[in-house]
């Protein structure tokens, strides 16, 4: 698995999950910013609550997919042991490694929420703050770090 990735990425294994990640990290403050618009928190002239509540949905449906591939990446490449980070920083990777897990965890009951249990629907707009500041924590453990120079 770590040849395939290391293949696919060209060798940048981490400058691609940096890029991608950043990217996840930036659909996720629009994210709220759509729904802030589709709770009527927000009110905008040019966005009605109707299309922005499907606008979130649809952008959720592609931050799923490029996260499972971020995570598929992170894991098939870099493991699942702080050792393998050494030093003070093997903090910072269990850190990275139970919020990626939490953050997969959480996404996939949204998903079951939003699809199947609708009597817990009352509860998404919480679970999507849970997810919200999960891929924050994500990303500042390991994009933010990178593009900080704390690699």
């Amino acid at each position: 698995m770590e040849d395939l990735i290391d293949n696919l990425t060209n060798g940048n294994v981490t400058g691609v999950k940096v890029v991608l990640a950043s990217v996840v990290m930036a659909l996720a403050i629009y994210q709220v910013f759509l729904m802030a618009v589709g709770y009527g928190k927000l009110k905008l002239p040019y966005l009605k609550p109707k299309a922005a509540s499907f606008a979130h949905r649809s952008v959720g449906d592609a931050i799923v997919v490029v996260t499972v591939v971020v995570a598929v990446m992170c894991m098939g490449y870099f493991g699942f042991e702080a050792d393998d980070h050494g030093g003070d920083d093997s903090r910072g990777a269990v850190v990275h490694m139970v919020a990626g897990a939490g953050l997969l965890t959480l996404i996939a009951f949204k998903i079951g929420v939003v699809r199947w249990w609708h009597r817990l629907g009352r509860f998404l707009p919480l679970i999507g703050i849970g997810v919200f500041v999960l891929f924050g924590i994500v990303w500042l453990s390991s994009a933010g770090s990178y593009l900080s120079g704390g690699q």
